[in-house]
């Protein structure tokens, strides 16, 4: 059995993905660097919880360390990468650029030189829905030009998409990208929207609501997301034989082997109504702050799921009516209020 290196591991999605891979009985091997962009004694308590299994190594490391990742790879030759690790948030980008550059480009390429050199089976990366950018057509597909980015953290995530697609095409490495669209669930970013709002709620605090609540995000809970990654992991790209992009030019195809797939909810959801359904979770009203767009948002995201559910399988089962509640109530549980 060949053993998986998930990079960013004590993240929210590392954590459970790793979790999902050892409860199959997989051999994990999870890097972090444990970065204090968020209360790090979070990322630690996920960890604890890998680490109760015996399948699980942890090495704490930063990506941007070239010759600590060159000889991870060395030392533990994964069969597969899923590659997780980025500096998140939009808004963060906007005063902090420098970790966006060292994390999601230069972390990257050392993954993807990494892989090169382990010949690695499969490369899955993660991207974001905010490579869309200022892209007005709804869904936003995997075929639309995805070159007009509004945030340095959807330039870096639409950077990594085209490195990996460089060392694909010419080293024959198998990869497939994944955008993800506005995670949430238990165990969730402190920068996240559910988290503030919960939190600003049960301490009653006003939230901050920008564009005045008229936005709408396809928010995904964390299972969906996880069961997106299984599917996709088996699923190994092949380099295509008779020249599709060639007859086909769109960016959601390509003779090497390489995919890329939206992973959402396909249910965009308005964020007063989001904050609705904390609201009534939490048996208490927000006092909420209406404020103009900020600089790096985007009015709308909606994951045209046509590729993902026809090539992968993967179909959304948690409605924000339900994922909501499990949210309020493991941070409750958590955080003992």
């Amino acid at each position: 059995m060949g053993k998986i290196l998930v990079t960013g591991v004590a993240g929210f999605i590392g954590f459970y993905f790793a979790k999902a891979l050892l409860d199959r009985g997989k051999e994990v091997i999870g890097i972090d660097n444990l970065s204090d962009y968020y209360d790090v004694t979070l990322k630690k308590d996920r960890l604890i919880q890998l680490q109760k299994c015996d399948r699980f190594y942890f090495q704490r490391l930063d990506l941007s360390d070239r010759s600590g990742v060159s000889n991870l790879f060395a030392d533990f030759c994964p069969e597969k990468v899923v590659h997780l690790a980025a500096q998140p948030g939009v808004r963060y980008s906007l005063k902090n650029p420098q970790p966006y550059v060292d994390s999601n480009i230069v972390g990257t390429f050392n993954v993807l030189e990494g892989c090169r050199h382990a010949e690695v089976k499969h490369l899955v990366f993660a991207s974001s829905s905010s490579v869309y950018g200022a892209n007005k057509k709804q869904p936003f597909s995997i075929k639309d030009n995805v070159d007009r980015p509004v945030s340095l953290y959807a330039a870096t995530k639409k950077a990594s998409e085209l490195m990996v697609h460089s060392y694909s095409h010419l080293y024959n490495i198998p990869a497939t990208g994944l955008r993800f669209f506005t995670v949430y669930g238990p165990w969730g970013r402190p920068d996240m929207a559910p988290f503030i709002f919960t939190k600003a709620i049960l301490e009653d605090r006003p939230i901050n609501v920008f564009n005045y609540g008229k936005m709408r995000r396809d928010f995904t809970y964390i299972d969906d997301i996880v069961m997106g990654i299984i599917k996709v992991l088996d699923k190994i790209p092949q380099r295509s034989t008779h020249n599709q992009s060639e007859l086909d030019p769109t960016p959601g195809n390509s003779c090497a082997p390489y995919k890329i797939y939206n992973i959402g909810n396909n249910k965009p959801i308005e964020l007063l109504y989001f904050i609705e359904q904390i609201e009534k979770t939490i048996g208490k009203k927000a006092t909420k702050n209406l404020l103009p767009m900020q600089p790096g948002d985007v009015l709308e995201t909606y994951a045209d799921l046509t590729e993902t559910i026809a090539e992968i399988g993967f179909e959304p089962t948690t409605s924000i009516e339900s994922g909501i509640p499990r949210f309020v109530d493991w941070y409750r549980s958590y955080y003992r209020v």
